[in-house]
């Protein structure tokens, strides 16, 4: 993981707010009241003012295209929550070896919406629709075939049909495959082969995936430097979404200048959103942040809750414990205190 806080006396943080004002001479009423004439009486054009406008009649909206395309009725019912009419309307065409309803149906069964839920059906229906090529359903396939769940173990097969969803562009797919490809080949060259598909992934709004492009981007060498430069633009991606880590991993580059300046007051925020979450490294970390006064003003109290918290998680750190024993004992009870109101209302 990211190496953490070097404290110097630079960390101290001044920061100005400008004040946006309107000038002065801003007139008050920006609505024209008066409307030149020209010579003859013709009065110029200047534009629809509001006042022109508010009671006029609209142009007519252009005509809509007519949908030429197939409506899919089953998935409609299943979109509106109709799940026994959806299983209707897709049973015979699944029987046909539709692959989209064959699919349709295993979701049902397998989620139990409108029936009773019966995952050795639904895995029938996966694998049907995953030989039809659905890369949902192969995806689906996959995970079953992995873990032997009410279908014969086989990881060969699972391994076809995930890097066949993969290809096929299903997110998850991508993201898994490209999991495999890392553990089956150690180092660089793994995450080499995995990164395409990372990156396809991450483009689909995949969090996982999107930090994975972040660590890959700024941690393998021979990559583009153009693919440097964006490796924190992913990571805040993946903690805008709420990916915990990533938010953890966020406030350490921030602080350490990792990928691009170093910004203390953000990544103080980050780790407190993240410890906030229950993140036991960044509850730790935010601790050292708190008693360096780093990104915030110093605060006994708050920092040896976090670290207390973190303490009870199993992550020791006898540089906290030192600051935590030189401490008054009244500072001490009211951070146990406002550790076991944290525990209790999270």
């Amino acid at each position: 993981m990211t190496a953490f806080l070097a404290v110097s006396p630079e960390f101290a943080l001044a920061q100005a707010n400008e004040a946006i004002t309107a000038p002065a001479d801003t007139p008050s009423n920006t609505f024209r009241t008066d409307r030149p004439q020209a010579s003859g009486g013709v009065v110029p054009s200047d534009g629809v003012g509001v006042f022109d406008r508010m009671g006029a009649k609209l142009p007519d909206l252009p005509p809509e295209k007519a949908y030429t395309g197939q409506i899919d009725e089953a998935f409609g019912a299943y979109q509106r929550g109709y799940y026994l009419t959806a299983m209707d309307k897709a049973l015979p065409r699944a029987q046909l070896g539709d692959p989209a309803a064959q699919t349709l149906i295993a979701e049902i069964l397998s989620q139990g919406l409108g029936v009773k839920r019966d995952m050795k059906n639904a895995a029938f229906w996966y694998g049907k629709a995953a030989e039809g090529g659905d890369p949902a359903a192969m995806f689906k396939y996959a995970l079953l075939l992995m873990e032997g769940n009410n279908v014969t173990r086989d990881r060969a097969k699972a391994d076809e049909f995930m890097r066949k969803a993969a290809d096929g562009g299903n997110s998850s797919a991508e993201f898994n495959w490209a999991q495999t490809l890392v553990a089956d080949n150690p180092g660089d060259k793994g995450l080499k082969l995995a990164l395409p598909y990372y990156e396809k992934s991450a483009e689909q709004g995949i969090a996982d995936a999107q930090y994975a492009v972040a660590q890959i981007y700024q941690q393998v060498p021979d990559l583009p430097e153009e693919k440097k430069q964006v490796a924190r633009d992913w990571l805040a991606r993946a903690a805008h979404a709420g990916f915990d880590t990533a938010q953890l991993d966020m406030g350490v580059w921030l602080i350490n200048g990792v990928g691009g300046p170093k910004d203390y007051v953000r990544g103080f925020e980050w780790l407190k959103l993240a410890a906030n979450r229950g993140n036991v490294v960044a509850q730790n970390k935010l601790a050292h942040l708190y008693v360096n006064a780093i990104g915030t003003a110093p605060n006994p109290i708050e920092a040896a809750k976090w670290y207390v918290l973190s303490r009870r998680a199993g992550l020791t750190d006898p540089s906290l414990e030192d600051f935590y024993l030189g401490i008054e004992d009244d500072q001490q009870k009211a951070a146990i205190e406002a550790a076991n109101k944290f525990r209790r209302t999270n």
